[in-house]
């Protein structure tokens, strides 16, 4: 890649939001890493269900993607979350054979918790930060979120 003054005026950028993200990333999957373990769930479990709890549901097939597993892998992820109580199975009404996957009440409120406090510690972050860069953040975050919910 060819330094360009526009280039230049990016990259510490970048590097300074790379740090920001491994900093926040370590310290947020230790806060995480313990509040999991309090409700035997693991991290993938989780990850589940934060997708299935912006969606009515999931099938089978849907889990298998988006988590980069099996279906035998998805299907062993969601028989122990059942087990705790945080999703339910459902057959559709038009093939009993469709399994659709469906976050409780109790897996809900536990990824609103561990949300919350994320999001609680990302405000903690910002409020130290210096006047203006918050609002510097937002477009950064933003295209950020594009970039990753397209892969």
């Amino acid at each position: 890649m060819q330094v360009t003054e526009e280039n230049t005026a990016v990259e510490p950028n970048a590097d300074r939001l790379a740090d920001f993200i491994m900093f926040a990333q370590r310290s947020f999957l230790l806060d995480l890493s313990r509040e999991l373990n309090k409700g035997n769930v693991s991290y993938a479990q989780f990850f589940l269900l934060g997708y299935l709890a912006n969606e009515d549901y999931l099938t089978m097939t849907d889990i298998s993607k988006k988590m980069g597993h099996s279906t035998a892998a998805a299907t062993g992820l969601v028989d122990r979350l059942e087990k705790l109580g945080y999703v339910q199975r459902l057959h559709a009404a038009d093939d009993r054979r469709k399994v659709m996957v469906q976050i409780t009440r109790k897996g809900i409120e536990m990824v609103t918790r561990l949300r919350n406090s994320i999001a609680d510690s990302i405000s903690e972050i910002m409020a130290a930060q210096e006047s203006g860069e918050d609002e510097a953040i937002q477009p950064i975050y933003s295209q950020l979120r594009e970039f990753l919910a397209s892969r």
